[in-house]
């Protein structure tokens, strides 16, 4: 396929699971009661249903307004408003309440303020540890502009993985991201791991890749200590977002499996549903 088919059918294998249960119904009524975000809505994640069955849910902090504005992404962009500073607080609450063992939270690109929205990320931090001493925690962030001493702030507050995602191919890294660099993504990767906190990274697939890229950038991950990985398939999740290229059939996924594990990745999550939270608990 070559990307252009602007109605190209969905196969079977990524028909979604809906939620239906109490956990489903509860997990949405102490999100909305806190005014909280949740990468699950504002990027139209697939597992929605399946993870809020479950009781559990992404957290997104600092708003749900990007300054950045990726092809793939479908959380608006544009001038955010300013932080919440009860938002820590309300987070750490809202784990609390939901009994989370283990909790996944990420955010929105901040970089109209000075620090790029650290500060309020390592505060996050410390707010779930704080109310919530046996909850394990993964956060997803962004890059930071690859300032290290802003890296440190989050390194500091010890969450237990620290995640930051590749996306794509380097080839197709311009395209697909609208300021992150291939480069600096691992290099942010590789000086977080220099801390032993664990690193994990996630790819999408669908694309436009070939399949000697993605083994490429398995060598750059394994090479900047990064062992923890996910790989999804990308769905266009509206009309202004850039076309899947191809929809790649579950046999590929376990063959990429296979392949990062042989390389190195000490846990991979790899199939067409998979996201970067998807599972996250097993990555422990």
């Amino acid at each position: 396929m070559n990307g252009k088919e602007p109605h190209m059918k969905k196969p079977d294998w990524l028909k979604i699971r809906l939620g239906n249960n109490d956990n489903f119904s509860m997990t949405g009524k102490i999100i909305e009661s806190k005014g909280l975000c949740t990468i699950c809505q504002s990027g139209r994640c697939p597992n929605l249903g399946e993870c809020w069955n479950k009781g559990t849910a992404t957290f997104m902090i600092g708003g749900d307004i990007c300054t950045r504005s990726c092809k793939f992404c479908n959380t608006k962009t544009g001038k955010p408003r300013p932080l919440d500073p009860e938002e820590p607080l309300k987070i750490a609450n809202s784990v609390r309440q939901l009994r989370l063992k283990h909790a996944v939270i990420t955010s929105v690109d901040r970089d109209d303020l000075p620090d790029y929205g650290a500060g309020h990320w390592a505060e996050t931090i410390r707010k779930i540890k704080e109310i919530n001493p046996d909850t394990t925690i993964e956060v997803l962030i962004p890059d930071f502009n690859g300032k290290q001493e802003l890296l440190d702030l989050i390194i500091q507050a010890a969450p237990d993985i620290i995640s930051h995602n590749m996306e794509t191919v380097e080839r197709l890294t311009p395209q697909i991201r609208s300021v992150a660099k291939y480069q600096t993504s691992l290099d942010v990767l590789r000086y977080i791991s220099r801390s032993g906190i664990p690193t994990k990274s996630g790819l999408m697939l669908g694309l436009g890749e070939k399949q000697e890229e993605i083994i490429f950038l398995m060598d750059d991950l394994i090479a900047s200590n990064c062992y923890l990985l996910s790989i999804g398939q990308y769905l266009q999740p509206s009309k202004k977002n850039i076309p899947v290229a191809e929809y790649i059939h579950p046999s590929v996924f376990e063959g990429l499996k296979s392949i990062a594990e042989k390389k190195g990745f000490k846990h991979v999550e790899s199939g067409p549903l998979v996201r970067s939270s998807y599972h996250s608990i097993d990555f422990l």
